[in-house]
């Protein structure tokens, strides 16, 4: 027989139930207040349903999916700034969506745009974040770990290989890495 969500934490995550709660308490720190405010104002509202708590097989954090939401790993999740960060970081990516009436996902290039501007604007790459990564590199870690997780994504895509990944990374890289909307400049 199968748990009810919510009873049970995955091996070394949270509860379906418990995630909620802290999907609920991040939608009250500034950063994303200021990226919900943002997708109103581009045409998108962002509703307490369009991010859920899910048990995952994969071993992902969450994801972003069009026209279902943002969905967060509850079994990999562990603090609340787990939470905060996945779901700042696939806020960026709603957004992105939001505001390019032709983003198409399966785009290497589009694909690799939005996870360049997500792991540059969110915070994924603080070096704090970096240094508890086990990444110790002092100068140029920032732009070196948004390039790791860039391509760590864009594998994932079924329409991506390495190859076309790493082309699709370099070609759009200056663009994206300085579109900063809707902030006015990286966090």
């Amino acid at each position: 027989m199968e748990e009810e969500p919510g009873t049970t934490p995955g091996p070394d995550g949270a509860t379906v139930e418990e995630c909620e709660d802290m999907i609920r308490r991040s939608f009250r720190t500034p950063m994303v207040k200021f990226l919900r405010e943002h997708m109103g104002k581009a045409g998108c509202g962002v509703g307490e349903k369009f991010v859920k708590a899910v048990n995952c097989d994969k071993k992902i954090a969450g994801g972003y999916v069009r026209g279902e939401g943002i969905m967060v790993c509850s079994n990999h999740m562990i603090t609340q700034d787990d939470v905060n960060q996945v779901v700042k970081h696939e806020l960026i990516h709603a957004y992105d969506d939001c505001r390019a009436a032709n983003l198409d996902w399966a785009d290497c290039a589009h694909h690799a745009c939005s996870e360049i501007r997500a792991g540059h604007l969110s915070g994924d790459c603080h070096y704090k974040r970096e240094l508890l990564r086990g990444y110790m590199k002092l100068r140029g870690h920032e732009q070196d770990c948004v390039k790791r997780r860039v391509m760590k994504s864009v594998i994932a895509n079924p329409y991506c290989s390495k190859a076309a990944a790493k082309d699709a990374m370099e070609a759009v890289w200056d663009v994206c890495y300085n579109d900063t909307q809707p902030f006015d400049r990286a966090p």
